[in-house]
């Protein structure tokens, strides 16, 4: 189980090689995606709060990066924040997100990519429940679920 401190020895130290690496060029990934997808995912945008389909959803499945469909959270460890962006308390797979230090907008924050095609995910904090503690908060734009059968 990852905690913030995992976390922030990622961001500062490197992170672990994913699985698999996807890359296109923003042509491609323009092509590929929906211009809000592309904001978010490729331009490091945030979509409003409260505003994503994946906010109020709790379906059994996989959440997969809307760009290269990497599985990156489990439904099992999704839950209701209130903060108006889907929450995770882990990746489904410790090398599934890359985190990067970010000290944008005045304040230290550690944001969240997809490891595989470095899409902007969200950001994560170290409020969220126990036993790790850890909140991955995550644009819907950037993720698909993949529904279990």
């Amino acid at each position: 189980m990852l905690t913030w401190k995992d976390v922030i020895n990622f961001a500062i130290n490197g992170n672990p090689a994913p699985d698999t690496r996807n890359e296109k060029t923003e042509a491609e990934w323009q092509k590929l995606l929906t211009p809000e997808q592309f904001r978010i995912t490729r331009k490091k945008g945030t979509e409003a709060p409260h505003s994503g389909d994946l906010c109020s959803i709790y379906d059994e499945g996989l959440y997969n990066c809307i760009c290269c469909n990497t599985p990156l959270f489990d439904s099992t460890i999704k839950f209701n924040s209130g903060t108006g962006w889907p929450s995770f308390t882990q990746p489904i797979k410790k090398n599934a997100i890359k985190y990067i230090k970010d000290s944008s907008f005045g304040m230290m924050r550690v944001e969240v990519l997809c490891n595989s095609c470095d899409a902007h995910l969200g950001h994560v904090f170290p409020d969220g429940p126990e036993p790790s503690g850890l909140r991955y908060c995550i644009n819907s734009e950037s993720m698909q679920i993949e529904k279990a059968k």
